[in-house]
């Protein structure tokens, strides 16, 4: 039987600058201390009155290649690698102060923001983590594209992720199974970037897009390889894919409980799953453990 756990917010401020891939803007993020029950809040501070946007599932809004957040006419960009990095290490609770709506890209990584946040230090608090329990298989999508949350008898999440872009390119077809735990997620997948084809990164230029980055801030792959930079894992992107998909889970504002198997799933797919199972699933709470 699962019994939820304590919830947990950071010790002190934590900062983090950059820019943003998009819109090639600075940016400086801001991690504050919460109290319980606050979850994951954005604050753009940079409107005239500062803006706070839950980072809930409810609000988020379907935007290519990345997760978007949106409260009336406020929103924050490229929010995953930021979430990811808060939910890898069960921060449950944080204020996320930002000067701009899309967040930093820093290396490609949720690496920037897991350092800034260790250095803070965690502090438990006085109040229990809901969680949602998978009691039954859900699947989503179709036969090229698809997620799936499946029941587990452990205690907490494990993703099982396959990436495929077929043959005649250097990605290929990559699979990896892991438990997310804070330690896990610090060694195996906080450190792995963004990556996509040259072909792609080429489009996105054409288009007025991601013109302050290169290739030696995420991964660009010709039919070689990554180019002018170097892989931190053989299997780096079905990594970045699993970092992702932590960080589009965390948008259910609660621990999920259960065996998630994705095929090359993107962000819409993730945050679909999580509707579904906000809507079906079985929550356990510190009332229900009590009655």
């Amino acid at each position: 039987m699962y019994i939820p756990r304590q919830q947990r917010t950071i010790a002190k401020p934590a900062v983090v600058d950059g820019f943003g891939y998009w819109t090639g803007r600075d940016v400086r993020v801001e991690f504050r201390p919460a109290s319980p029950d606050t979850g994951i809040v954005f604050v753009r501070q940079d409107l005239p009155r500062p803006q706070r946007i839950p980072a809930t599932v409810a609000h988020r809004v379907e935007t290519p290649r990345r997760t978007t957040l949106r409260v009336g006419g406020a929103s924050v960009e490229m929010v995953e690698h930021v979430m990811a990095a808060l939910a890898g290490l069960r921060i449950d609770n944080c204020e996320v102060w930002v000067s701009a709506a899309e967040m930093p890209g820093c290396d490609g990584s949720s690496l920037p923001f897991v350092e800034a946040l260790l250095q803070s230090g965690a502090v438990t608090q006085n109040a229990l983590r809901i969680a949602l329990v998978v009691r039954e298989v859900t699947r989503l999508g179709d036969i090229d594209n698809w997620i799936e949350a499946r029941p587990t008898a452990g205690p907490g999440t494990s993703i099982k992720f396959r990436v495929d872009y077929g043959s005649g390119n250097a990605i290929g077809r990559q699979t990896l199974t892991l438990p997310i735990t804070p330690d896990s997620f610090r060694r195996e997948l906080a450190s792995s970037r963004t990556f996509m084809l040259k072909s792609e990164a080429d489009w996105l230029v054409a288009q007025g897009l991601g013109s302050r980055a290169s290739a030696k801030d995420l991964l660009v792959f010709d039919q070689d390889g990554p180019i002018d930079n170097e892989l931190r894992f053989r299997d780096e992107c079905v990594r970045h894919k699993m970092l992702d998909l932590v960080g589009d889970l965390a948008l259910a504002g609660c621990d999920l409980i259960g065996h998630f198997v994705a095929h090359r799933s993107g962000h819409r797919l993730n945050a679909e799953l999580v509707r579904v199972l906000l809507m079906e699933g079985d929550m356990v709470s510190e009332r229900r453990r009590s009655a």
